[in-house]
């Protein structure tokens, strides 16, 4: 196959060019901005483009395939001239279901959760060595690429992403996978900019939970009320197994997951974590792993890349970074660290960062999500908001938002830093949130702290 991609520099796109790569295709794409770690990984593979910006001149009529990226726009001079050619263009789920008609498909999906369940479950299968092809949303260790893909393996595990398709197809991505196996972790409104109301956002899960081939199975969080009605109300003929969160306790930090071999030591900790594992345990199941060879290989599972990731850890605290955004997300994580860290002044930083948490129709959804620190920080820049096409957020919103009277907002990277090189509470747990950068501010300088 000769495979070309248009915006081949994104998180997914250039782990599907390398996974294509790796399996024999020829690989060509362009994009207009590459950034790091797309970069150097296309590179080594030798599938970076040797300039950036769009060239039509680059497509031709032997070209098999043309994948569409979010990043690229439905005016693009590569995707006009693509299809003027009539060339067959696939965005990336409709590509990889194209892939993948003839295998198992196995589909995670949630409003939270579904990366570290998803890496999770590749996390046991590699344990046992056991081999599939996946598509994963974070890099993890142990795995060379986010996505693999073969013609020998019988099982594929995706992540179902509920965000649209490509700039010319506006279906969430997980309505083209068609499950055998689904799991949904649970429903909270996100992406406010694509579904405006929380009842267009249900709606998608709705239709997913249809889109189950007819005899598949279904694994749902039961613990989720509002998931739990719509799997109750849905008429697609398909087996319906709920799980809950796995029984754990918590000493001096560190959390022991009940068995039925007794207390077993997890790297993971947090309700919402031994939730995802619940969830995790139920696939492997499905897919040949019994419970205890599931316990023996989750053991040493340290998460996912983003997912409460330990900066820092000394005898005088504890720093974590985490991509939690969304308010469901930020509300669990924080409850975590708290639960797990009850003894440390515990201190969390959230960065308004994405279109949904800057939009002031939205922002009243984060209330009480901070709650559980006894500190709690808020960073954005305006500039954010401005580029967004957003209106202006004002420090007075942010507070009457969040309903937290002491609650510290930042809008300058170096005011934020001058904050955290002043702390000087001990044992200090230190909660870093954000799909962004914080303004460029460099979190490895905050080990310094404690």
């Amino acid at each position: 196959m000769k495979v070309h991609f248009i915006a081949i520099g994104g998180s997914a796109m250039h782990n599907l060019a390398i996974a294509l790569h790796l399996k024999g295709d020829e690989v060509s794409g362009s994009d207009d901005a590459i950034f790091e770690p797309s970069k150097s990984r296309l590179a080594q593979y030798g599938l970076l483009p040797k300039k950036t910006g769009w060239f039509p001149d680059k497509l031709d009529s032997s070209i098999d395939a043309i994948i569409l990226g979010m990043h690229a726009k439905p005016e693009n001079p590569e995707l006009l001239t693509a299809q003027d050619l009539g060339l067959t263009i696939y965005s990336y789920p409709e590509y990889i279901y194209h892939q993948s008609k003839n295998k198992t498909r196995v589909v995670i999906g949630g409003s939270h959760g579904k990366t570290t369940i998803t890496a999770m479950i590749l996390h046991v299968l590699h344990f046992h060595n056991k081999e599939i092809d996946f598509m994963v949303g974070a890099q993890l260790d142990g795995f060379d690429v986010m996505v693999q893909l073969s013609d020998h393996n019988d099982f594929i595990l995706l992540e179902g992403d509920e965000y649209l398709s490509s700039p010319i197809d506006h279906r969430p991505k997980f309505h083209w996978y068609r499950p055998n196996v689904a799991l949904i972790s649970g429903i909270a409104w996100d992406h406010i900019n694509v579904f405006p109301t929380f009842e267009s956002y249900l709606e998608q899960f709705k239709i997913f939970i249809d889109t189950i081939v007819a005899g598949g199975s279904l694994i749902y969080n039961s613990e989720d009320e509002v998931l739990s009605t719509l799997v109750e109300q849905s008429e697609n003929p398909i087996r319906k197994l709920p799980y809950r969160t796995s029984s754990y306790t918590i000493e001096n930090g560190q959390t022991f997951l009940e068995t039925s071999e007794g207390l077993m030591p997890i790297e993971l900790f947090g309700a919402h974590n031994l939730s995802n594992l619940a969830g995790a345990k139920w696939i492997c199941q499905q897919m040949g792993v019994d419970e205890d060879d599931f316990y023996e290989a989750v053991s040493s599972f340290k998460g996912a890349s983003k997912r409460l990731e330990r900066l820092a850890f000394t005898t005088n605290g504890v720093i974590f970074k985490d991509f939690a955004h969304a308010p469901s997300k930020v509300t669990a994580t924080t409850i975590a660290v708290r639960n797990q860290f009850p003894d440390h002044h515990f201190i969390t930083c959230l960065e308004l960062h994405t279109f949904s948490s800057l939009n002031p129709n939205f922002i009243n959804e984060y209330r009480g999500s901070l709650d559980s620190a006894d500190q709690a920080v808020v960073f954005y820049t305006p500039n954010a908001v401005a580029l967004k096409g957003l209106d202006p957020l004002n420090k007075m919103q942010i507070a009457k938002a969040f309903q937290r009277d002491d609650l510290i907002i930042f809008t300058n990277p170096d005011a934020l830093s001058n904050y955290f090189n002043n702390l000087t509470q001990k044992p200090l747990a230190l909660l870093m949130m954000s799909s962004g950068n914080y303004g460029g501010l460099d979190l490895s300088a905050l080990k310094k702290i404690i």
